[in-house]
């Protein structure tokens, strides 16, 4: 495995579970010194937050973005611990972090601070102006415009994530109505997420403000192992490109589906889901059938 190409593709929110990263702290050195180093960075534990089964601040966005991104990293490191190491990175959304961490694009502790910021700014924008979001399944895109075309409001495209899954957010009303609606035209394959806020929409658009100002604050650097990136699917190596599009990720939508088979086009067809849980395996099953999912617990 180790001499076959390998993307590495990092998940994020919606991944998280209660008790998340316990069992690697435990188990590896490496991984207690990336969460130690958390809590003076976000002044509060997020050791406490994450590990405790019993604790559902892990879904609260505020917690849940820098423990995500923790737990990523986690895994990376014991990966290249390992001698593991991929070929190109992607990152689906709080992912893209995560990602650019792996590549040295961006430092942890640097990756960390701007994740801080934009799990607090996201949670007030879900407070100031509530927000839900819809998975569609099996929804053109045509039946999807034709549906926002009945209905007043702001509700856009906010990931496109496989040939069957496709992600819309809005205000709540407005997509409390088109839920409505599908539901009268006996339209199945509805289904409401559990978020806090209508993400990656013009509803955030006052988190992208905070967003940009402290990234444009902070060093991205050129990278030899290129990430694709949400806001275009395409790879990208240098470091002022790379934070223009992450800036623009906040508002636009994930570009999942295309990032995927970018990758996939450019020859590399082994992937490796570098995080909690299987969402990007699963929708990879539903992208491209020459993909070869690698289960990372299989590795270390």
């Amino acid at each position: 495995m180790k001499n076959k190409k390998l993307a590495f593709l990092f998940p994020g929110q919606g991944s998280q579970y209660r008790g998340m990263g316990k069992n690697i702290y435990n188990k590896y050195k490496i991984v207690r010194e990336i969460y130690d180093k958390t809590s003076d960075i976000l002044d509060y534990d997020l050791k406490k937050i994450s590990f405790d089964p019993q604790n559902s601040d892990i879904n609260r966005t505020k917690y849940t973005q820098p423990a995500i991104l923790t737990y990523n990293i986690a895994i990376f490191k014991i990966l290249q611990k390992l001698n593991y190491s991929p070929n190109c990175v992607a990152g689906h959304s709080l992912g893209e972090f995560s990602a650019l961490v792996s590549i040295n694009c961006i430092d942890f502790k640097d990756a960390l601070t701007i994740i801080k910021i934009r799990a607090e700014e996201m949670e007030k924008c879900g407070i100031n102006r509530p927000g839900k979001m819809v998975a569609l399944i099996n929804f053109s895109y045509e039946k999807i415009n034709e549906i926002f075309s009945n209905i007043k409001g702001t509700a856009v495209i906010a990931n496109i994530n496989s040939n069957k899954q496709t992600i819309i957010s809005g205000d709540s009303i407005t997509i409390d109505s088109i839920i409505e609606f599908c539901k009268k035209n006996k339209l199945r394959g509805v289904i409401p997420l559990n978020v806090s806020g209508a993400f990656h929409s013009p509803l955030m658009k006052k988190a992208k403000i905070s967003l940009e100002k402290i990234i444009k604050k902070t060093k991205f650097n050129d990278v030899k192992i290129p990430i694709y990136q949400n806001y275009t699917a395409k790879s990208n190596t240098l470091g002022n490109v790379i934070k223009k599009n992450l800036i623009n990720q906040i508002t636009s939508p994930v570009l999942w589906l295309d990032t995927v088979n970018n990758i996939v086009n450019d020859s590399i067809t082994n992937h490796v889901e570098v995080g909690p849980g299987n969402v990007l395996k699963n929708l990879n099953k539903n992208i491209n059938k020459d993909i070869y999912n690698i289960d990372y617990t299989k590795l270390i």
